[in-house]
């Protein structure tokens, strides 16, 4: 058990909660002095929002390889420096403090020129990344998450709005927004910030156009410094519209050439857990996708309905201490566009899994299914998987949605080793085998 939840047991919630940013910042300026304030000259690009943060972080960090600058790298699902990318195995996004400093001592070492962060609400609120020094920061999105913690939406983005804060306040950066022109709460990220770039698909100085999207990749045009460029990207989803213009974005700000530009987006053609094809030669579709926000399900699902004959079978969970007010919209979304909806576990943690099911299974009742019909319990996400994949028909797609890249799963004793990835292949390969001894 970590100090922090040691702690955490004799503190009321409400009390731990207070305390906790003022812990968090104790704890920042302490090893920021002992450590001689490691961040010192690094430029840092920060990148937050609800949803595309990692993909976007990894085009920017494409972008910059391709335009020869050293540059690291720390994200949901990896750290590291140019193309030494090392798995993150712990359960945040923004490490805490002393794991932090660690990484970007070694990092300076490497001599990089930029470091692409990807910073969430909870270490802005909590003063993880107190002395950071932001030169950009990148906007993707705002949408309903994290209520639980912050209390309401209206906090949550104030957690948001203090990393443009920081970047403004920033003398020696550039002191640059690079925002989501089509996010309803766009001004009030640019009102924190000196200079702004928007970006969107209906409006902002960037703004994709000649749009060709299918089911495994997409082009647009752009006016990218005074330029007209084609920029081809080979991931799916139509979210990734958003994601390569948020990076076209910080590459304009740093002045990077078009064709650098290009090739960085271009040439990133796997992000770990966001939308990952599984084919290990059966006769229907699987992906993987970190998908876990009602605000995702519904881009996710939009993007693959129109395109999908046969049936889909949806297998996912809710986080355990949560959001409760996000699960029954998640059950819902799912329900309306998927044939069968099977719940499971995603990370109970301390709370009742069956409960949280429960939850979600109300939004998909809401919307016409009928359990053990084509709405499906079954707690164990293992389990959960292997019944999907057997049900699945010659043309399904199967989609295991809300863990993606995530190394472990949480119960209320605590993390254990887990991989959705790789528990679809074995249960894909499982079904396979028995196919031929049948």
């Amino acid at each position: 058990m970590s100090f922090r939840n040691f702690v955490k047991l004799f503190i009321p919630k409400g009390v731990f909660k207070k305390i906790e940013p003022t812990g968090h910042l104790l704890e920042a300026i302490f090893f920021n002095l002992i450590h001689g304030f490691p961040f010192r000259g690094l430029k840092v690009i920060g990148v937050t929002g609800t949803n595309g943060k990692t993909t976007t972080s990894f085009m920017i960090h494409s972008i910059l390889r391709k335009a020869g600058y050293s540059s690291g790298l720390m994200t949901t699902i990896g750290y590291g420096v140019n193309e030494q990318i090392e798995p993150q195995v712990h359960h945040m996004t923004t490490v805490s403090t002393p794991l932090l400093i660690k990484r970007i001592k070694s990092m300076k070492k490497a001599a990089i020129d930029y470091l692409v962060l990807e910073t969430t609400s909870h270490a802005l609120a909590q003063n993880r990344v107190w002395a950071i020094p932001y030169s950009v920061a990148v906007l993707t999105n705002m949408t309903h998450e994290h209520i639980s913690y912050h209390g309401s939406f209206e906090k949550y983005v104030e957690a948001k709005l203090k990393l443009f804060k920081m970047t403004n306040r920033n003398k020696r950066g550039l002191r640059m927004g690079i925002i989501n022109h089509d996010d309803p709460v766009c001004n009030k990220f640019a009102n924190c910030i000196e200079h702004k770039l928007f970006y969107g698909l209906e409006g902002g100085n960037l703004v994709a156009r000649n749009i060709q999207l299918n089911s495994e990749k997409s082009s647009f045009n752009v006016q990218y410094m005074g330029e007209d460029i084609k920029i081809d990207c080979n991931l799916p989803g139509s979210f990734n519209l958003y994601n390569c213009l948020a990076a076209i974005g910080v590459a304009q700000v740093l002045k990077i050439k078009p064709a650098f530009v290009k090739e960085g987006i271009k040439t990133l053609t796997y992000v770990e857990g966001r939308m990952n094809k599984i084919d290990l030669g059966q006769n229907f579709k699987v992906i993987v996708d970190y998908a876990h926000t009602p605000d995702s399900y519904q881009k996710l699902f939009e993007d693959i309905r129109p395109i999908s004959k046969n049936r889909i079978i949806t297998v996912f969970g809710s986080l355990g201490g949560g959001d409760l007010n996000k699960r029954p919209e998640q059950g819902r979304i799912a329900a309306k566009y998927s044939d069968i909806v099977v719940l499971c576990e995603e990370d109970d943690r301390k709370e009742d899994g069956q409960k949280i099911i429960n939850d979600i299974s109300a939004g998909c009742l809401g919307e016409g299914k009928l359990l053990n019909k084509d709405l499906f319990h079954i707690h164990n996400r293992d389990d959960a998987i292997k019944f999907a994949i057997k049900t699945a028909r010659k043309g399904d797609l199967v989609l295991v949605l809300g863990k993606g890249h995530e190394k472990t799963i949480e119960h209320a004793d605590g993390e254990h080793p887990w991989s959705d990835i790789n528990q679809t292949k074995l249960a894909i390969r499982q079904r396979l085998n028995s196919s031929v001894d049948s």
